[in-house]
């Protein structure tokens, strides 16, 4: 390892998960917090911890500068961002490397390309891998209103007809420039008796590039995933091998390194079956990785900091195995009051 000290720039339970892992690799783990968890459970867990200020976790936990001065004081070597708040920030990558850290990320340029969706589909179409047809002027229904940034579910809209168009479009733009300050969408043809799969890929720095099999993630609301199982009971071996390739050859068309997620839709049907769209690239860690660990029986932080401190992938292809049925449940207060 070319590192023994992380800091995780999260908190909670993401920030618990990759300290347990650091700390069984021997690292020194430090923790950052702010007014509202001084105490919380990943601070006294940390072997030393650093206050980045801020009363709202929104004020902490997304200041570059903050989190970048916590690193420099507190001698940490590497930097791993967690899977939310600048998990995906190319900004946060790059002031990282700037400030001579290692990033336990895909590179800032990698983060920047798949960030946008539709530069994220441009890429995709150019390295072989099949997307769905998208719309500049008179779309055919139905059709997804999708904001170009961002994720959660947020700036989506299912547009049936015409008639609906206007008022999603607005819709779909206003709540995009809300959550991400970005209200720019795309418009993408929408097949609704699809399954959501998305495949678990990881790369290195010596150009190795392989997929750990897929997530069903098709137990939605509001374009929120609910449900996530592995194996999906929708692919054979063989589906699993054509969409682990087209997921490698998406992430190897930006340089990927470290864990990343393409996600795809699955065709339903006659006309469907067998077939496959991109949707997008998650460049980061997921939620849900604890789902494909549980099938394959690896360490996916270990390998993001093997990875990250140069080493090779610690598997290849024909190495990896499946057993077993995994599934996780999120659980969603939509209305607590």
């Amino acid at each position: 390892m070319r590192f023994r000290s992380l800091l995780v720039a999260n908190r909670g339970e993401i920030a618990l998960r990759v300290m347990r892992t650091a700390k069984r690799m021997g690292l020194r783990t430090i923790a950052v917090y702010s007014d509202a968890d001084r105490d919380a459970p990943h601070v006294r867990a940390a072997d030393a911890a650093e206050y980045i200020g801020g009363s709202a976790p929104k004020d902490s936990y997304l200041n570059i500068e903050s989190i970048v001065a916590a690193a420099r004081r507190s001698g940490a070597e590497a930097v791993h961002p967690g899977y939310g708040f600048l998990s995906e920030n190319s900004a946060f990558a790059e002031a990282v490397a700037k400030e001579k850290l290692i990033w336990v990320g895909p590179p800032a340029g990698a983060i920047r390309a798949m960030g946008d969706k539709a530069n994220a589909k441009a890429i995709a179409a150019k390295a072989g891998v099949p997307v769905l047809p998208t719309y500049d002027k008179d779309p055919e229904f139905p059709v997804l209103i999708k904001a170009v940034a961002g994720g959660g579910g947020r700036g989506i809209r299912l547009v049936q007809s015409q008639k609906d168009f206007s008022q999603a479009l607005q819709a779909a733009q206003s709540e995009a420039e809300h959550s991400f300050g970005n209200a720019k969408i795309l418009i993408e043809k929408a097949l609704l008796d699809a399954r959501h799969v998305e495949v678990q890929i990881f790369a290195d720095q010596h150009g190795n590039c392989i997929h750990l099999g897929e997530r069903d993630c098709s137990v939605q609301r509001r374009h929120q995933k609910l449900v996530e199982e592995s194996p999906s009971p929708a692919v054979n071996a063989e589906l699993r091998a054509a969409m682990g390739a087209a997921a490698v050859a998406a992430a190897r068309a930006v340089g990927y390194v470290g864990a990343g997620t393409v996600e795809f839709l699955l065709g339903a049907g006659k006309e469907g079956a067998g077939k496959f769209w991109f949707m997008e690239m998650n460049a980061r860690l997921q939620v849900e990785h604890p789902v494909t660990e549980a099938v394959t029986g690896l360490d996916l932080v270990e390998w993001q900091l093997r990875v990250a401190g140069g080493e090779r992938l610690p598997a290849k292809q024909d190495d990896i195995r499946f057993s077993g049925h995994a599934i996780e449940v999120r659980l969603c207060a939509e209305d607590p009051d």
